[in-house]
């Protein structure tokens, strides 16, 4: 078996990056089915993506099993519905057995299956968290996203869960909601997360929409600008504005052959502004805060500022993604050693390269092609982890020296862009220049 144990360095010993290099994951998610009930206008399965759909089987779970007694957490979820695979509470009471005490297992789930017999099952199976979807508190809204579903479906499998509790004996089960915010329900966030919490939720989790398809762009109620270029530009408009420069008018100037006096003081103050950012190490695409819409940065704010003291108010653990992206990125799946297993059993590395997608996320096309290690039921599963070129990867992300694409003038270019990802500009071989799960956008259950 080629592994790199004795690679191991000081490293190792820094926090941020202890679960990362351990010689097991921490975190499995695992995917228990592709398939799905609903037909839901943001989801990936709405998108070219794979083709084929399938259940995992207690065969394939089986070869997992070498790694759950150090697991902290097991997410048995992927781009399906697992209540339909039958097997679920199977997995659920074999996993609760191996793994240690301390350690959680929970899934995401639309609820339409959850009827009153599964809550009961799953929870006598050991069940310790479930979070249900919800994007919207008006049926209307409800209706429009999860096609195929309404909202008196998700008040059913509330007061299934709220009933299995009492029956089972289990007030320790964590149930939550998953908002994923855009343009048309944004508003509705308030009053959702005070909705679910008189029906027995204790935490949410907000993500922004992943835009699959180019339309979904309008729907975006978050920004690929970062906050640290957002404060610099702002800093230097403001400056500009008080002393009379209108640094709008950089793009119609730079090529201009014969300049003003008062033209070029608008050239050398913008390049003066481009040279700070430089010198901070911050990304800053001109053209992009130029046409930057801070009335729709400022209502996705506020909102989210009234959400939070909603969940204040009634003692609900509100998990937010950020409105604009964070110019310091890190890798959550990758620093608290997750693993990411698809139902036939491939080993990935992230949400990010699980799936293969077409990818609008940054506000431009990009093929996402998933990045797997092995085959847990070919190779053992801790091999994988352990094997040269998982390490490898999971070293290179820690290092995070991956350029911003979102924010890069010359984005999209040819090598984000090509079907098969070969390398960035800075010689990566890891597509992580253009995730925005890194940078605070997207959440999930984790």
């Amino acid at each position: 078996m080629q592994n790199c144990t004795a690679a191991m360095t000081l490293e190792q010993h820094h926090p941020a990056v202890d679960s990362a290099l351990l010689p097991y994951p921490s975190k499995l998610f695992v995917e228990t089915t592709s398939r799905c009930n609903l037909s839901c206008v943001m989801c990936m399965k709405q998108s070219d993506g794979d083709a084929r759909d399938g259940d995992l089987d207690l065969v394939t779970f089986a070869h997992l099993e070498p790694a759950l007694s150090n697991l902290y957490a097991l997410i048995l979820n992927g781009v399906g519905e697992p209540l339909l695979n039958s097997r679920l509470e199977q997995f659920i009471t074999r996993a609760k057995k191996l793994m240690p005490a301390h350690s959680w297992i929970g899934f995401q789930s639309n609820g339409l299956l959850l009827t009153n017999m599964r809550a009961m099952t799953l929870l006598d199976a050991g069940l310790d968290r479930i979070c249900l979807s919800m994007d919207g508190v008006d049926s209307t809204t409800f209706g429009s996203i999860r096609t195929g579903s309404q909202l008196l479906d998700l008040q059913m499998a509330f007061e299934a869960l709220a009933a299995a509790k009492a029956v089972c004996g289990r007030p320790d089960l964590e149930i939550g909601v998953e908002f994923v915010v855009m343009r048309n329900n944004l508003r509705e966030l308030p009053t959702a997360l005070e909705w679910a919490a008189a029906r027995g939720a204790s935490f949410a989790i907000i993500s922004h929409l992943h835009p699959f398809h180019e339309p979904h762009l309008e729907q975006r109620a978050y920004d690929t600008c970062t906050d640290e270029a957002i404060q610099l530009f702002q800093t230097w408009k403001s400056k500009a504005e008080v002393i009379g420069i209108n640094i709008l008018r950089y793009f119609d100037l730079l090529w201009k052959y014969r300049k003003t006096a008062e033209e070029m003081r608008i050239i050398d103050f913008v390049e003066a502004m481009k040279a700070d950012a430089r010198d901070r190490g911050i990304t800053l695409d001109l053209k992009r805060l130029f046409a930057m819409d801070f009335g729709n940065v400022e209502e996705t704010m506020a909102i989210f500022d009234q959400a939070f003291g909603v969940a204040r108010k009634i003692g609900m653990d509100l998990r937010l993604p950020e409105v604009v992206k964070r110019e310091k990125r890190g890798c959550a799946f990758i620093q608290e050693g997750g693993a990411f297993i698809s139902w036939n059993g491939m080993m990935h590395p992230c949400y990010h390269l699980w799936h293969r997608c077409q990818s609008f996320a940054n506000g431009w096309l990009q093929p996402v092609k998933p990045r797997a290690f092995g085959n847990v039921a070919e190779r053992g599963l801790l091999e994988i982890w352990n094997s040269c070129e998982f390490r490898t990867f999971r070293q290179n992300v820690l290092r995070h020296n991956y350029p911003s694409c979102a924010g890069c003038n010359c984005s999209p270019c040819d090598l984000v862009q090509k079907e098969d990802f070969a390398q960035d500009c800075y010689v990566n071989t890891e597509p992580c220049g253009s995730c925005l799960w890194s940078s605070g956008v997207f959440r999930c259950l984790d």
